[in-house]
């Protein structure tokens, strides 16, 4: 009896998810593969961009949320079945919004981290996102004070966009392969910021972040992560975030802390409270892309999805205090699924929603 009452339990919670989901997303929604919906009506969206949810079958009450954005040449379905990110939040509880870009933007599918009309507040690419985490805030009732971002490359740098522009939406966020916050404002000086790096006083990388709002703390917390061996954005640009966040947090410009081991190399900076505000993850000799670890049993190797013996997505899951301290695995993502429409999942629901009375009523427990 106590299992039909724990079926009949869960099969309530998934129609309440899947109720709040569709209400969003009006008339067109689609599952692009087994773990991500997509909300097609979700607000303002003056950048134009696509947005995609995974809220897991156990949602807990008043749930965190993270925003994962994918780096050029990437689709949100490729970068979550890479990173690994919804076998996390299946096992641990917590929404996934994942931002995308269309090909219609931009050709290789490159968040416009440069642009001024798409970093500033309340303007283009910035806006939307925005737009979707108010959206799925409401819908999902998610805690407040626990909203993070994080991203790779181009990802990377639109995180750090929204870091700044936002800081009081985020309590931490995460920028893999990034670059700071202003340091381009077109395509000529992102390249350049790319390939040769951009070197500015921590004044001057703090001035811009504290001019994107009128925000004056307290700040997110950041994570930072980058190969050493990165020649698409070069390392350097991690030194020059690192720069920017030390400066408008007031924290020394020296880590108070260094840990290596092996090819990863971590800083740390804490503030006054002892508490862990910055950290930097080098990994020696290692190219462009988000560091994977098979060991982990999150994400799968490929383009740009590295095994270097470190998953940098339960490290920074563990930063963002999602995760326990422990190495916590998972089962693979599933693989990509057929799409669907709205109509299927509501046959889905009625269906399963019907088998389950059915035996309830043959056991007794419904009439």
């Amino acid at each position: 009896m106590s299992g039909l009452s724990k079926i009949a339990s869960e099969l309530a919670h998934y129609r309440k998810v899947a109720s709040a989901l569709r209400k969003s997303a009006g008339p067109q929604v689609a599952v692009e593969d087994g773990a991500l919906l997509e909300i097609a009506e979700f607000g303002p969206n003056p950048g134009n961009l696509r947005m995609l949810v995974h809220a897991p079958q156990d949602l807990p009450p008043r749930p965190a949320l993270v925003v994962v954005l994918h780096g050029c040449t990437q689709t949100a379905q490729a970068y979550d079945h890479g990173s690994g990110w919804s076998t996390l939040a299946d096992a641990h509880g917590f929404v996934l919004l994942y931002p995308e870009q269309k090909s219609a933007n931009n050709q290789n599918t490159c968040f416009s981290w440069f642009d001024p009309a798409h970093t500033a507040r309340d303007r283009g690419e910035a806006a939307s996102i925005r737009s979707m985490i108010e959206r799925v805030s409401v819908d999902l009732d998610i805690d407040r004070d626990h909203i993070f971002v994080t991203g790779l490359s181009a990802g990377g740098a639109m995180a750090n966009v929204m870091l700044a522009a936002y800081p009081e939406v985020f309590a931490a966020g995460a920028v893999i392969a990034g670059l700071p916050y202003g340091g381009a404002r077109n395509v000529h000086e992102a390249f350049r910021a790319m390939f040769s790096g951009a070197s500015r006083s921590g004044a001057d990388w703090g001035a811009l972040v504290r001019g994107a709002s009128h925000h004056r703390g307290p700040w997110p917390k950041i994570s930072i992560w980058h190969g050493g061996a990165d020649a698409t954005v070069v390392p350097s640009n991690a030194q020059e975030i690192v720069k920017q966040w030390t400066e408008v947090q007031g924290l020394p410009v020296h880590a108070t802390a260094q840990h290596s081991e092996g090819a990863h190399h971590l800083r740390e900076w804490r503030d006054d409270m002892g508490e862990l505000r910055i950290e930097e993850h080098v990994i020696a000799g290692m190219d462009h892309g988000a560091a994977l670890s098979r060991a982990a049993a999150v994400g799968a190797p490929g383009a740009f999805m590295l095994d270097v013996g470190i998953s940098s997505t339960l490290e920074i899951a563990r930063f963002f205090g999602l995760v326990g301290a422990a190495v916590e695995g998972g089962a693979p993502p599933s693989p990509p699924q057929k799409s669907h429409d709205v109509s299927d999942l509501h046959s889905v629901v009625a269906s399963v929603e019907k088998t389950i009375t059915d035996v309830l009523r043959k056991a007794g427990v419904l009439r």
